[in-house]
This record gives structure tokens, C-alpha cells and sequence, in this order.
């Protein structure tokens, strides 16, 4: 098996996404050491809408995702690869093992601050949009000066602008037969809006423990495979306020030979798009699974 693992960004936070890393003592020991760190338990998080205020939404899915790998990294394959979408990828290099999970979680906290100020002078959020090809969108996008956030198909983006800018480009992609829905987010992320959140991210980037990459990281902004801590502020930085190449990052990894890919908490999306891009791999959410043991299983399948 070529395993790859996947780490979603945040948008689908659920209350029971810490459930399985809870379940195993690897899993608790790694939650109680991101708690200590934090001075705050992202357990009491996930019991109430709060934890889709970006302040928190984002150390609570890298520490979620690296809790959960904790729980599942002795029953599995040791992954080819790893990728991350939007706050995902700072994530990836926990499960990378380029930086343990404390200090991921106060990276996380730093990413989410830089990103709330530079927010302030440019408040917006992102939209879904799919039905259209890619010269279109930025045409809409042109038109309405909203800006290409992320690309996850070939007619599949995710749009990023202030509320004028989403309301005008809406109306404009509906009118072309696009399908428009609203993203629960509370910042324009990978878009201009938050160019002055890129420098104060790298600077705690360089303070931080961050190192070399045990695996290779799929950079967001251009698929690169990441091998050095380097290189890992080069492409995490920027990333807060540049497009992210998502159907590149996907064809990165099959083009390794990745065909077995397990999607870390929260949500099924990434898994899904796999399955929807490629027809000869096998792509499952630890979501979908009640235990450590049905992930095991699943992957032992996989693997036949």
C-alpha cells in the first residue's frame, strides 16, 4: 500500500471529532499535552458553536488532526505522503513529524491571530462554487473583484471576497448556471485581503521548533513535494493570502503513487474529491469509521 493522508481545513467541525483520538491512550495523552500548552482544553470546544470562531477553529482541527494520527499511526502503513487544505496543511507537518503538537498548536494560534488582524481592514468570507471552468471564474472574479481562494477541481473553487464582492460575483456565477453556497468561515482566506497576515505568520514560523519533514509535504500554493524546514516557511507563509492548487496537490500525490488515501478529521470532503478524480484508488474519511479498529481493518483491505 501508498498511503497518503489528508488534512482538512476548517469548515466542518463536529462535536464528536475528538471522539477517537479520546478513545485511545496515544490519542489523550497528545490532547492533554496541545490543552497544556494552550492553557485552554479544545475538548470544551467542540461542545458549542465556538469552535467555528477562526481563533479557535484552526488550533482545534491541527490539534484534533494530530491526536487522531496519535491514535492511528501504529495500525496503519507509514503514509508516502502527507497534504493539507487551507489550515490543514500547517497541520500536515505534525503528521509529517516535523513538529510536535503543542508547538503546532501555537502556530495554529499565531496563524488564526495574524489572520483575524489583517481581517479587520478586510473583512470578508469565501463561497463553493462549481459548474464552471476555471478562465470563467477568474472572469466573474475580475468582474466583481473577488479573488480565486482555492482550486479543487477543474470546475470546482472555492471564491474568497468582502460582501459586496461575493453578492455581485453570486449573482454573476448563478446567472451562468453555477452552483453558489456560502462556506462557514469567517475570514477571506488565500486571498489578497490577507496579504498582512503573511509576514507576522512567518515570523513565528521562524521562532517556532518547526523542522525538517520525516515525509514529504504537499505544498498548497504549487504541489511541490516539502523536504526542509526551509522550504516549509517558504510555501506555509504565503499561503495565508496566495491560491491554493488543490487538484495539483491531488495529482502530486497519485502521480507518487499514492492509492490508498485516509482523510484525518473533520469531515469527508477531501476523501470524496479523490474518489471523484481518480478511478482506481481507494479514499475513505476516519469520520466515517466509530473506531481505531474499523480504520485498521479498512486499511488492511485497502491494502490487498
Amino acid at each position: 500500500m501508498t498511503l497518503a493522508v489528508l488534512c482538512p481545513g476548517q469548515g466542518a467541525q463536529h462535536p464528536a471529532m475528538l471522539e477517537l483520538a479520546m478513545s485511545d491512550a496515544n490519542g489523550r495523552t497528545a490532547l492533554d499535552a496541545a490543552a497544556d500548552v494552550l492553557r485552554d482544553d479544545p475538548r470544551r470546544w467542540v461542545a458549542s458553536d465556538a469552535m467555528f470562531a477562526n481563533a479557535l477553529a484552526q488550533p482545534l482541527v491541527c490539534v484534533a488532526q494530530n491526536a487522531q494520527w496519535q491514535a492511528l499511526r501504529n495500525v496503519l502503513p507509514h503514509p508516502a505522503a502527507v497534504a493539507g487544505y487551507s489550515v490543514g496543511e500547517l497541520s500536515s507537518y505534525g503528521i509529517a513529524g516535523a513538529i510536535d503538537i503543542g508547538p503546532l498548536a501555537q502556530l495554529a494560534r499565531a496563524r488564526a491571530d495574524a489572520m483575524d488582524d489583517a481581517a479587520q481592514a478586510h473583512a470578508g468570507t469565501l463561497l463553493a462554487v462549481r459548474g464552471l471552468a476555471r478562465r470563467s471564474i477568474e472572469a466573474l472574479c475580475g468582474e466583481a473583484n473577488a479573488q480565486v481562494a482555492i482550486v479543487t477541481a477543474e470546475d470546482a473553487f472555492v471564491v474568497g471576497g468582502d460582501e459586496a464582492a461575493l453578492a455581485a460575483f453570486s449573482a454573476r456565477a448563478e446567472a451562468q448556471g453555477a452552483q453558489v453556497r456560502s462556506l462557514r468561515v469567517g475570514v477571506a482566506a488565500h486571498t489578497r485581503a490577507l496579504v498582512a497576515a503573511v509576514a507576522p505568520f512567518r515570523a513565528a514560523l521562524e521562532r517556532s521548533t518547526l523542522g525538517r519533514p520525516a515525509v514529504p509535504v504537499v505544498a498548497g500554493i504549487d504541489a511541490t513535494a516539502v523536504v526542509t524546514r526551509e522550504r516549509a516557511i517558504a510555501t506555509l507563509a504565503p499561503q495565508v493570502a496566495q491560491t491554493i492548487e488543490w487538484a495539483q496537490c491531488q495529482d502530486a500525490l497519485y502521480e507518487r503513487g499514492c492509492r490508498t488515501f485516509l482523510e484525518l478529521t473533520p469531515g469527508t470532503a477531501l476523501s470524496r474529491m479523490v474518489r471523484e478524480r481518480f478511478d482506481d484508488i481507494e479514499a475513505r474519511a476516519v469520520d466515517e469509521f466509530r473506531s481505531v479498529a474499523g480504520v485498521a481493518a479498512w486499511a488492511a483491505r485497502a491494502g490487498d
